[in-house]
């Protein structure tokens, strides 16, 4: 995997230290870890888990996101978990390893590893995730789920409340928990972005299915908009700038448009800072997955709201 490319300025490596508890979540929002029931065959899936922390303060961001992929092969569970740091413009990429485990009847169950470590709450719920490596601590702590929405794959995603404990200060914020699966066989998943305004207005994009750029109505959404739950089948998400990734040779978007054929939603995002890798493979376009910090505006029935927040984005 090649090195990051990173379009902000480079600061200097970040110290992190941290501890704490986490509280347990509601018996009321336990689900299944992965969203799959015990019953069915395992064989040949692939299991996707994200929490993202971002936190906003004035033009400041911060973001933990850890991505984890669980995929069965016959006789083993090949897993590989990625902890990435982004504050101040500045990437970081503190934990990634990929190891085999066992064939297992649950799969899509996140396991400790290294120094990554899981706090479990009730139902095998994930309260918290803690990174700690010589001096350095890194701990994230999910508490109450504000909103849940489900896609037309049985992928869920969870909006709840948070905190990162860093350099002994606690960082408040909003962790977007996301689980999806699918067949070996199936179409691959597809991108998403999770953006907020605010106190009064986060919004999760999601395409299920890997689509060609600019196809139409690709995405779905789901806005939690003070306090209301709002939800959009059908959204296009265009390419409307891209910058070659010379690595992997091909372009990668930089600038989208947000439209709805209900013209209920609207908007454009651009990318402020990136973290981008190039994947292994025969070539010549090599595998592309990136994490942007987005900047951007959405209007939402007749509100024009300012939005931040991440863009991942994948292409084999």
């Amino acid at each position: 995997m090649s090195a990051p490319v990173r379009w902000a300025v480079v600061a200097a490596g970040i110290g992190l230290s941290a501890c704490s508890g986490s509280k347990p979540e509601p018996a009321a929002s336990q689900i299944q870890e992965g969203g799959a029931a015990p019953t069915r065959s395992f064989a040949g899936r692939i299991y996707e888990r994200n929490f993202v922390f971002m936190t906003l303060d004035g033009d400041s961001a911060f973001f933990v996101p850890w991505l984890m992929t669980m995929r069965t092969e016959p006789g083993a569970v090949q897993r590989e978990v990625h902890g990435f740091l982004a504050r101040s413009g500045t990437w970081e990429e503190f934990y990634s390893e990929s190891w085999t485990t066992p064939p297992s009847r649950a799969p899509w169950r996140i396991l400790p590893h290294g120094s990554l470590r899981i706090v479990v709450g009730e139902g095998d719920a994930i309260d918290g995730i803690l990174f700690q490596e010589g001096s350095r601590d890194l701990e994230l702590d999910m508490d109450d789920v504000l909103q849940e929405w489900t896609g037309p794959r049985g992928e869920t995603f969870r909006l709840r409340k948070g905190a990162a404990y860093l350099s002994d200060r606690r960082v408040d914020g909003l962790v977007l928990d996301v689980a999806r699966g699918r067949g070996v066989e199936e179409a691959k998943s597809g991108d998403w972005a999770f953006l907020v305004s605010g106190d009064s207005l986060q919004v999760v994009l999601e395409s299920p299915q890997l689509a060609a750029r600019g196809t139409v109505n690709a995405y779905r959404g789901w806005a939690r908009l003070d306090f209301r739950n709002l939800q959009w089948p059908a959204l296009t998400i265009d390419w409307t700038e891209v910058r070659a990734y010379q690595p992997a040779r091909r372009d990668v978007p930089v600038a989208w448009t947000v439209s709805s054929e209900s013209d209920d939603v609207s908007g454009v995002l651009e990318v402020t800072t990136a973290q981008v890798h190039a994947g292994a493979g025969p070539g010549p376009v090599m595998p592309v997955d990136a994490l942007f910090e987005v900047a951007g505006t959405l209007e939402i029935q007749g509100g024009t709201y300012p939005v931040r927040g991440l863009f991942r984005h994948r292409r084999s």
